[in-house]
């Protein structure tokens, strides 16, 4: 039998394992083929959404005799390119969605067994009805997938007090690349009779195997939250003013997000409902939460006595402290709305990158000069995560400028940004992923000796090389 008559055959029988339901054509494939952003459209040689574990192995033991590439796919959410197929229509891309039940949640152990498929604010939603808090929290929960959000190893903005999705799982169902199953499914939080095999998937973005189900781990609710907004002179005095915030608050400061002024702008100017809480413009933002599942007001107590502290001292300009949930909600909203507004003000360069906390300020000043000596007009729009050193350091067109020029000059701002990262030990994937957009720069930046041996991962665990090709590494 030659190649394309062992392809053709390899579909016929995935289309009969997956069934009519899971064999995805026309407009019910069409949301899954362009990237969330824009910047990549598949060309698959078929999508299918299997329904369960059993499907998903068969499809990839199909796929694994055959030579078909596999692209997996939960949410399609993703901003650099990982669950994209190339443009070759020789790739079929697997889709998770359809696999989307909450299998077990036992309160007992603090534990929630979910499928891939499982959209985040759902899992949010079930950890809720049982009086528990699933902590993982991101601007797409709403639409975003579990599986994405293992395979990219997401963060959001309850890192800080949480951790990563690494830091929430303890257990994988996991398909390897011919087919077979691994199940990892352990709740336990101590097990040290083996490698922590689990670590190789999460954040491997679909390139060693097609992650199934996972068990994730619950918390006490929040029954008081206080929320506030501080203005700064400075990247330097926020970073100060992390530790006092941690200090009096007995370590419950949930989210600490950092917004510079032209960042917070794009927000006031061109989403609904952000407006601005102070009747003067400052250079600098630090939105703070501090949250508990104590009952009781002492939060607030020592959010006011910390802002007071600041205030007092010179480190904080102003400060606002949210007087009700309802304005609390309307400060978070200020943050979440920055990348919507930045659509609106033109083309945009994005860099997710992260640094030590204590490096944060020389970084932002370091990359800001370089990238405005190198694009004159360029408006550097940076926010994110001061609590773990995860900042979007994007950048907005010149006010006057062609688009398409700007964008252009993708890869030379990469470089400018990326080796500010580079000399001060950071990541230029803080929490996005690598996908294929920055293939090349992990390449060019990262230690030789790690690269290989994520190769020699990457081959013991896909030696045909069908998972995801093209993605992390090439």
């Amino acid at each position: 039998m030659n190649t394309t008559d062992a392809v053709d055959t390899a579909l016929a029988r995935i289309r009969a394992i997956v069934g009519e339901a899971g064999w995805l054509a026309g407009d019910a494939r069409a949301p899954l083929l362009r990237e969330w952003r824009g910047l990549y459209r598949s060309v698959p040689v078929a999508v299918v959404a299997p329904a369960s574990t059993a499907e998903v192995a068969q499809v990839l033991a199909l796929c694994s005799e055959a030579g078909i590439a596999v692209v997996p796919q939960s949410g399609n959410t993703g901003l650099c390119g990982g669950a994209a197929c190339d443009t070759s229509g020789t790739q079929l891309l697997l889709s998770l969605r359809r696999m989307r039940r909450v299998r077990e949640i036992d309160t007992a152990n603090e534990t929630m067994t979910a499928e891939a498929g499982c959209i985040l604010s759902d899992l949010q939603g079930a950890a809720e009805d049982v009086d528990r808090l699933f902590p993982l929290s991101l601007a797409a929960e709403g639409s975003c997938m579990l599986g994405g959000n293992l395979a990219t190893n997401a963060g959001g903005t309850n890192v800080l007090r949480y951790g990563n999705a690494r830091d929430l799982c303890l257990g994988l169902e996991v398909v390897l690349a011919d087919g077979r199953i691994w199940n990892g499914l352990s709740g336990l939080r101590k097990d040290n009779s083996r490698y922590d095999l689990k670590d190789l998937f999460i954040g491997a973005e679909g390139t060693l195997g097609v992650i199934t189900a996972a068990v994730l781990r619950l918390f006490p609710r929040p029954r008081q939250t206080q929320t506030a907004l501080v203005a700064l002179d400075s990247p330097a005095a926020a970073v100060a003013l992390l530790p006092a915030l941690r200090e009096c608050s007995g370590d419950t400061l949930t989210g600490c997000e950092l917004m510079s002024r032209t960042s917070l702008a794009t927000a006031i100017d061109h989403v609904d409902g952000c407006r601005d809480p102070f009747e003067t413009a400052y250079p600098w933002y630090l939105l703070v939460e501090l949250s508990t599942p104590r009952p009781g007001d002492e939060l607030r107590a020592s959010l006011e006595n910390a802002l007071g502290d600041a205030l007092e001292s010179g480190q904080a300009l102003d400060a606002v402290v949210a007087e009700s949930v309802q304005q609390g909600r309307a400060l978070w909203h200020l943050r979440e709305s920055i990348p919507e507004g930045q659509r609106h003000d033109g083309a945009s360069i994005k860099h997710d990158i992260s640094v030590a906390v204590s490096s944060l300020p020389a970084f932002l000043e370091q990359a800001t000069t370089r990238i405005e000596a190198a694009v004159p007009g360029v408006r550097v729009c940076p926010f994110g995560h001061l609590g773990d050193g995860n900042i979007h350091f994007n950048l907005s067109q010149p006010r006057d400028a062609d688009p398409g020029e700007f964008l252009a000059r993708w890869q030379e701002c990469n470089r400018i940004v990326h080796d500010v990262v580079a000399a001060m030990g950071g990541s230029i994937a803080a929490e996005h992923g690598v996908g294929q957009l920055k293939v090349e720069e992990l390449e060019r930046l990262k230690d030789p000796v790690e690269l290989e041996l994520m190769r020699s991962i990457k081959t013991a665990l896909d030696p045909r090389g069908i998972m995801n090709p093209g993605k992390v590494l090439r």
